[in-house]
């Protein structure tokens, strides 16, 4: 009896499921995705006018960031006109480069103290960066609190 049914169920062709349109439709076969117009040099500031739309495959859209999303961060790296732009190749305006100089405050109540320093790290607003003075050669932890200034917390 159970090779009975084996042969019955080897042998009796089952339908295939039937292609759908809501299938076909639910995957286009081009979206709109935005590409750089122009080449653009590692450090670079983006602008909505660096960018063209143009169709290409989902696949390939996979991941791109939005014109108006990359408007004001800076290129990791050298980007080549036509490609697509990824969150790993844009960050967060760098304010402090590394070895470059600053200026460390250190404020507390009405009392401000500033000091030169150089950066160990590049840093954006807002971020965790490392600082030796120069006075006294002592390493800080600070953050980022404007164009070449590092604010010290404690």
């Amino acid at each position: 009896m159970l090779r009975l049914a084996f042969l019955v169920a080897v042998l009796v062709p089952f339908p295939a499921p039937a292609q759908t349109a809501s299938t076909s439709a639910a995957s286009p076969t081009q979206v709109e995705v935005a590409i750089l117009a122009r080449p653009i040099q590692r450090g670079e500031i983006l602008s909505p006018d660096d960018f063209v739309y143009e169709q290409r495959s989902p696949n390939m859209a996979r991941g791109a960031i939005e014109a108006d999303a990359a408007k004001g961060m800076e290129a990791v790296r050298p980007l080549a006109p036509g490609r697509i732009v990824r969150v790993s190749d844009i960050i967060t305006p760098r304010l402090v480069r590394r070895g470059e100089p600053v200026l460390i405050a250190y404020k507390t109540g009405g009392l401000t103290i500033t000091t030169q320093g150089r950066a160990l790290a590049s840093a954006g607003a807002g971020e965790q960066v490392r600082v030796v003075t120069n006075s006294t050669q002592r390493t800080l932890d600070g953050f980022v609190a404007g164009n070449g200034l590092v604010r010290i917390a404690y």
